[in-house]
């Protein structure tokens, strides 16, 4: 390879690094690529308001309550959550406190633009709950809860 290829070539390869570094460096400042704290993969569904995510981390879900497995409707709620959740990246979305008494994540869970928590509620697999201090999306639970009653979803079916 003569002085000039060498030159040419040498130039040409610091350009391309620099190209490659600018990309990478835009692509961690977008978010892109990184690590997204609250993005998880759902790997069990305990109940109708309580997920297990990768890691064998426990989530309940933030202003709803569902039906305990001795209560009617326990199967349904239980199997609606799963149909949303199971096996499906979620996004967990914290409100003010992190975690309950019995060490569980409490967030409201969203599956693309749907958030679950709501989902259930609007269905009539949940009722809201309301347990402060954790009730930013509260009055929509209570209004979605209005609406299953009125129309008969879920537990509100005769």
């Amino acid at each position: 390879m003569s002085c000039t290829t060498h030159r040419r070539f040498a130039s040409w390869s610091r350009g391309l690094f620099r190209v490659i570094l600018a990309l990478a460096l835009a692509f961690i400042a977008t978010g892109c690529g990184g690590f997204d704290e609250n993005a998880a993969l759902v790997t069990r569904v305990i109940d109708g308001d309580t997920i297990e995510i990768e890691g064998g981390i426990r989530v309940r879900y933030i202003g709803i309550d569902t039906p305990e497995t001795d209560e009617p409707y326990y199967l349904e709620a239980r199997e609606a959550n799963r149909n949303l959740v199971n096996g499906r990246h979620v996004r967990l979305e914290k409100d003010i406190e992190d975690k309950d008494k019995y060490g569980r994540l409490l967030r409201y869970v969203w599956v693309g633009d749907v958030m679950v928590n709501a989902e259930l509620v609007s269905s009539g697999y949940a009722y809201s709950y309301s347990y402060p201090p954790n009730l930013k999306y509260q009055a929509q639970f209570l209004l979605l809860e209005k609406e299953a009653r009125e129309h008969k979803r879920g537990l509100w079916s005769d």
